[in-house]
């Protein structure tokens, strides 16, 4: 993906091509920029969940039917909690209340159980948006599926609140094979967690930075690409530069202001 030495001041070099590092999708802000840039942006996730086969699961020595609420933080953990309690012939409680981060996964939700509202506790965004919900819910015996990479703003909360919880690891996100970009070279890689950057190097051990700008999104992320001896380009959020679309656009503004 790129040859020898690291970039190391701003030059402002026009961009081409950006490779984003998650699926395309069907409507995006991204597509404005491409037209008014006259790029050519490529979408390509750096890593996928697998979700643990049953047998694997059981070593955990996890019954999901021995809880009474269960914490749903994605619609993987939606997915892959259903799919096992199916493949290990468990059959969840009616009364099992579940509690969402978002209205999002309380929608998807209603593919698998019959909503009602008195069992189902749907935040906005983040854990703390269902800590009334789990105060007054406090007896409740809590299950909270998660992936190999855990869930630490969540755990922490949930001890903050010394509630009766438990997390069972349910599936894995992993590296993607990108073998077949070896020989693309992108002016701008946009990368939105550390798992981005170690795919990349799980793929490309011998990554050398060059010209390729790198525009990553978060703390976190930055801090992975950093680790790593690269320049991290174009950042965001930041004052101002709320999204990633947003931070691009303002260095194109001065990348290619000449057409």
């Amino acid at each position: 993906m790129a040859a020898n030495g690291q970039a190391k001041e701003e030059t402002f070099k026009k961009v081409k091509t950006i490779l984003v590092s998650q699926p395309r999708p069907e409507r995006s802000p991204y597509y404005e920029l491409e037209k008014r840039y006259n790029l050519q942006i490529d979408w390509r996730p750096f890593s996928h969940v697998e979700g643990l086969e049953a047998k694997d699961f059981r070593k955990q020595r996890i019954r999901p039917d021995e809880f009474t609420a269960i914490i749903l933080s994605s619609k993987n953990s939606v997915d892959h909690f259903f799919r096992l309690c199916e493949e290990m012939r468990v059959k969840m409680s009616p009364e099992t209340k579940y509690f969402c981060l978002t209205e999002t996964i309380a929608n998807y939700l209603q593919k698998f159980i019959l909503y009602r509202k008195r069992k189902v506790f749907v935040g906005t965004r983040s854990i703390e948006d269902l800590g009334a919900y789990l105060k007054k819910h406090k007896g409740e015996k809590f299950l909270l599926p998660c992936s190999n990479l855990g869930a630490k703003e969540i755990t922490k909360f949930l001890d903050d609140m010394n509630l009766d919880w438990k997390d069972a690891i349910m599936y894995h996100t992993v590296s993607s094979d990108l073998s077949d970009l070896s020989d693309v070279t992108y002016d701008v890689l946009v990368f939105f967690s550390p798992l981005c950057i170690q795919s990349l190097y799980d793929n490309f051990p011998d990554f050398k930075q060059n010209d390729t700008r790198i525009a990553v999104y978060g703390n976190l992320t930055r801090q992975a690409v950093e680790d790593r001896g690269l320049n991290v380009n174009i950042n965001a959020p930041a004052p101002e530069v709320p999204s990633m679309t947003k931070a691009l656009e303002n260095y194109l503004q001065k990348s290619n202001k000449d057409g």
